[in-house]
């Protein structure tokens, strides 16, 4: 069978994120395999969306709650700016003169104004001061003593108003002058907000008020708020409005917990539709890997397949459930919180944005420049795994050549790269936490600040301020959150183009068409007939013309050099290759024409390479067989000899084979050999089954061998030719063909190349 070339060992480079080559077909075949579970993954989806959702909203309730709860933390403005206006505009001077024609009742004309000049009780400073007061037509300046010859006792509403009140009343400069009889002429009761305030109470808060101005600080204020009237205190002081408080905190707390509990489910539905979206993946692959032509297997290596089945599926998987939803949660936030700042205000919602494209702005220009250094890290780091890898594989041909300083010089070099390089990417990659912080504080900052000349000009509440600081953190991380699943997703669709490549891979034929043979009832002819096969890729053929015939219960050994086609027969006589041209017969049937279930049935195989599982000595003699007796297994055990080993151990044939058990590769070899024996088939394939084994294990086993392949038809390729030499046919192979053939003697006499072959093992 043709192997890998190999390579010389060096320095070997880190996986980097592996990228599709068609994301987007990559994307789209995944979704389409995903239809089964499309019910699950629109129901997830939307429950991410509703979770989006809901936390977007939230801010604004919280903004609500925050105000309420502002109100009940300062005085009432509107009540105070209400009942200042109220009780002001009593006092207005159109009010007065209003007051002045009701109760005041005086006439000047030219007969009073003689009077009053013509008087000889009144002084000329009154007389003058009188005229000047009628020129200018202000009451307020004529003297007192006119005054009281003009004004005259009267009533209004019940009530004596005497000349004095009246003067006083002329005379007021001030609101805190204003005479007890007019009170309640002035004022009449009020209501803010439900509660009766009395003319009394409107005057002592006039008195108060009209003693602050701009510059009064809110303690001085507060201090004045309780020398007022309790019924105005009432009106004014701060008061929380307890229910409104608690339906808003009800509110806010059922959206929380239904985001949670959305959030709760999602994850629960992605985890399942994940793991049960792997879980058929992997069945699909086992089920067609067992479809699988071998061709396959040689175009790809064991890992790579192995890779496929466990990496790339549980990447998907991960993707799935960490990453599909989160994008879509992210992508709604991220739209839903931009699209409710412009509603909420939109000078604060260009404020945050401007500041976190300034930041984001910032780390692209510093990731742009940093990532040379990613790549020289992962780089450099792949040079220092290379050369300890190759240096501790060849430990002894380093030391038995004396060469522990040159390596520990190129080690050294290595190293102080790796760590230059380290330093670098580590000191900028720990500025991406840092620069993130400055994002949202810067945000928190401008918010902060904008907010403020908002709030103090009266176009926003603090309220506002809090859901924008909340609304710049659900801005900038859903930004983070996309990038990270948009890589996922990617490493996701080159994970799953590996997959699916696997299993779009073509199956072997089915062959529902095809007959089985008794396996009781074989005898053992087998013939070659003109047998020629060439490997996939390979421009010369392996096999041409093979021909041979082969009669039951012969014992047939195959030899030849390395490249003459030995394995390659076996494996087109177990059909694990079709032919190109010729056939083989089993008892004179085609195998072209057998199912390969069958044919596989009627061998027995035991290869080089040794393969045991976890599980007893015994478990691992029996595998699938049913109802065998533990007299066979001992009796095969002791054929091949191994029944002594097993004895050493603790639990004899119920002990445990595991990793660190000390089984040498002989013992398990001889396991293997033991575990074909018991199959009862009619044919037997050894493929240098007794290489890991000793001499004189080699003849016991050759012996045991002898006796249990008795009634069988065998094939034994080896490069040991000393094991043969009892063949009833030993075939020469060169080149794909049979160049000779015969006994161990007869082959001997010929002194060809079997001879030379022979003897070239025991040359010094």
């Amino acid at each position: 069978m043709p192997k890998e070339e190999r390579k010389m060992p060096g320095p070997k480079r880190l996986k980097t994120i592996e990228k599709p080559k068609d994301f987007k077909k990559a994307i789209s075949r995944l979704f389409k395999e995903l239809s089964l579970y499309k019910k699950l993954l629109s129901i997830a989806c939307l429950l991410a969306m509703l979770s989006s959702i809901i936390t977007i909203i939230s801010p604004n309730k919280l903004s609500n709650l925050t105000d309420e709860i502002s109100k009940g933390l300062v005085v009432n403005e509107k009540s105070i700016k209400n009942l200042t206006k109220e009780t002001m505009s009593r006092l207005s001077e159109e009010s007065m003169k209003e007051l002045y024609a009701r109760v005041i009742e005086i006439s000047i004309d030219e007969e009073t104004i003689n009077e009053i000049m013509s008087d000889t009780t009144i002084s000329d400073t009154s007389k003058n001061d009188f005229k000047k007061a009628i020129d200018n037509s202000s009451i307020k300046d004529i003297p007192e003593d006119i005054l009281n010859k003009l004004l005259k006792d009267s009533h209004y509403d019940n009530t004596i108003i005497k000349v004095e009140d009246k003067i006083k009343l002329i005379k007021m400069t001030d609101v805190n002058e204003l005479p007890d009889k007019f009170i309640e002429i002035v004022f009449t009761d009020l209501y803010i907000d439900k509660i009766k305030i009395s003319p009394k109470e409107q005057y002592k808060f006039v008195k108060i008020i009209s003693t602050l101005d701009k510059n009064t600080s809110p303690k001085q204020i507060y201090s004045k708020i309780d020398k007022m009237p309790s019924s105005i205190q009432k009106a004014i002081k701060p008061n929380m409005n307890l229910d409104k408080i608690k339906l808003l905190f009800i509110v806010l707390l059922i959206f929380y917990l239904v985001s949670s509990a959305f959030s709760y489910t999602q994850g629960i539905i992605m985890a399942s539709l994940s793991n049960g979206f792997a879980k058929d993946l992997r069945k699909r692959i086992s089920n067609k890997i067992n479809t699988l032509p071998l061709k396959y297997f040689d175009r790809h290596l064991s890992g790579d397949i192995l890779s496929r089945v466990t990496n790339d599926v549980d990447t998907i998987a991960q993707t799935m459930n960490q990453s599909l939803a989160s994008l879509v949660s992210n992508i709604t936030l991220f739209l839903g919180t931009l699209i409710m700042m412009f509603v909420t205000n939109t000078i604060l919602a260009f404020t945050a944005i401007t500041s976190s494209i300034i930041g984001f702005l910032l780390m692209s220009m510093i990731l742009k420049n940093s990532q040379k250094y990613f790549k020289e890290r992962q780089t450099e780091l792949g040079n220092l795994n290379g050369h300890i890898e190759q240096t501790y594989s060849g430990l002894n041909v380093v030391k038995a050549y004396n060469g522990g300083e040159e390596a520990d010089k190129k080690f050294n070099e290595y190293n102080k790269k790796v760590c230059e390089s380290n330093k670098k990417s580590q000191f900028i990659s720990g500025l991406m936490q840092p620069i993130m912080m400055f994002i949202g504080n810067f945000g928190y900052v401008s918010v902060c600040i904008v907010g403020a000349l908002l709030t103090v000009n009266g176009n926003i509440t603090f309220g506002v301020i809090v859901a924008f600081i909340t609304y710049v953190r659900l801005f900038t991380q859903p930004l983070s959150q996309i990038a990270q699943g948009l890589t996922s997703m990617q490493s996701a669709s080159a994970a799953s183009e590996r997959v699916f490549e696997l299993l779009d891979e073509p199956s072997m034929e089915k062959e529902e068409d095809k007959i089985t043979l008794n396996k009781e009832k074989v005898k053992g002819n087998i013939d070659f007939e003109n047998v020629s096969f060439k490997y996939d890729g390979s421009d010369k053929p392996t096999i041409t013309n093979f021909s041979v015939k082969v009669k039951a219960g012969q014992k047939i050994a195959i030899v030849g050099p390395t490249g003459a086609g030995k394995t390659t027969m076996v494996n087109l006589l177990m059909k694990f290759y079709e032919i190109d041209d010729g056939e083989i017969k089993i008892d004179g049937v085609s195998t072209k024409d057998l199912t390969r279930e069958n044919i596989h049935d009627l061998f027995t195989m035991v290869l080089q390479d040794t393969w045991l599982f976890e599980g007893t000595i015994k478990e691992n003699i029996v595998f699938s067989r049913k109802n065998i007796e533990d007299k066979d297994i001992k009796h095969i055990c002791e054929e091949v000899g191994l029944d002594h080993f097993i004895k050493t151990l603790p639990k004899g044939y119920d002990t445990n084979i595991e990793d660190n058990d000390s089984v040498s590769a002989g013992q398990r070899q001889l396991l293997t050999i033991a575990r074909a024996m018991m199959e009862h088939s009619p044919f037997l394939i050894l493929d240098e089954a007794t290489s890991n084994v000793d001499t004189r294990t080699e003849e016991l086993v050759a012996k045991a061998m002898d006796k249990l392949a008795k009634g069988k038809t065998s094939f034994i390729i080896a490069h040991r030719l000393s094991t043969i030499k009892n063949a009833d046919l030993i075939l020469v192979m060169d080149a794909g063909s049979i160049i000779e053939f015969g006994t161990h003697e007869e082959l001997m006499k010929k002194n060809g190349f079997y001879t030379n072959l022979y003897n070239a093992q025991f040359e010094k």
